[in-house]
């Protein structure tokens, strides 16, 4: 009974990430319009700080902050120059540049990415399979980026998909890397966020890029912040935690792509090509064989 109680605990965090991740593709195109990339992501990523430390202190967890040595911490610092200051820098210019559809698209083939990096840097070894799903994902984003037109092979924006496919390749580092990391995943994130609130305020003021938002921009970034950087990791963590098995909770990604369409089509009025659902439907299947090869090569 308490197991079941959990796994449906287990579906309601799930889901509830996936609606909120949904949201965010959406949230990005529509601060853009008011907001540029640097303090866009600084006052998202200074949110993220802010809620990750109330989620601490809610869960009465503060002193394991107070406890935690430069030792323990190092990683998770240096961690954060990757996610979120480069990866969400990367990946706010790509969609500054593209349509949304297109941007949170091809994002997700950072899995095929992930597996892809895992063979010079993990050892891996590359099999018939992940050639497979490699050759649908990343097919999959050309149709999105040149919109059907293979053969022509013009793209609107060569810089934004070089952006949003290099954005993947930034987030396959952070989990790569990340295996290495044994902190608590809340206190992992919240050191991620805090260097990479440091992080981007010192690139911008190098850059002399101003940091003062504007009223839609810095609500735009308050509700990135919150929902795409911080609370909606944690109820992904806790999702995967009470669930009895990981694919249990982890399919149910798969949703968030086609819920993002249907919230950019009528929020950001984008009309949603029939490329992009192609596209995405490759990604997706690339995505799939990816992660049956994976579980073969546990096996």
């Amino acid at each position: 009974m308490e197991m079941q109680k959990n796994q449906k605990k287990a579906y309601i965090c799930g889901l509830a990430a996936v609606c909120l991740w949904s949201t965010v593709a959406t949230a990005f195109k529509l601060s853009l319009r008011h907001l540029g990339p640097e303090p866009l992501l600084f006052y998202a990523s200074l949110t993220s700080v802010l809620v990750l430390l109330l989620i601490l202190v809610l869960q009465g967890r503060m002193g394991e902050l107070s406890r935690l040595t430069f030792k323990k911490a190092r990683f998770s610092l240096f961690l954060g120059g990757l996610n979120p200051f480069l990866y969400y820098l990367v990946l706010i210019r790509a969609y500054d540049l593209l349509r949304a559809q297109e941007a949170q698209a091809i994002n997700y083939t950072w899995a095929i990415t992930m597996s892809l990096l895992a063979i010079p840097l993990l050892g891996q070894r590359l099999r018939g399979l992940q050639i497979l799903a490699m050759g649908l994902g990343y097919l999959g984003a050309l149709i999105i980026s040149t919109h059907g037109d293979l053969l022509g092979f013009e793209m609107e924006s060569p810089l934004g998909f070089a952006l949003a496919m290099g954005s993947t390749v930034i987030w396959a580092l952070f989990w790569i890397f990340g295996v290495r990391d044994t902190l608590d995943p809340t206190l992992r994130l919240l050191l991620n966020f805090c260097c990479g609130t440091i992080y981007t305020g010192a690139w911008a003021l190098l850059s002399g890029i101003s940091l003062i938002p504007n009223g839609p921009g810095f609500l735009g970034a308050v509700y990135i912040g919150v929902f795409e950087m911080g609370v909606t990791f944690v109820l992904w963590m806790s999702a995967l935690r009470l669930s009895r098995t990981t694919a249990q909770v982890s399919n149910l990604i798969y949703l968030a792509p086609f819920l993002s369409l249907f919230i950019i089509h009528f929020l950001v009025g984008e009309t949603i090509y029939a490329s992009t659902l192609v596209g995405l439907a490759f990604i997706l299947v690339g995505t799939v064989v990816q992660k049956f090869a994976d579980a073969h090569e546990s096996s």
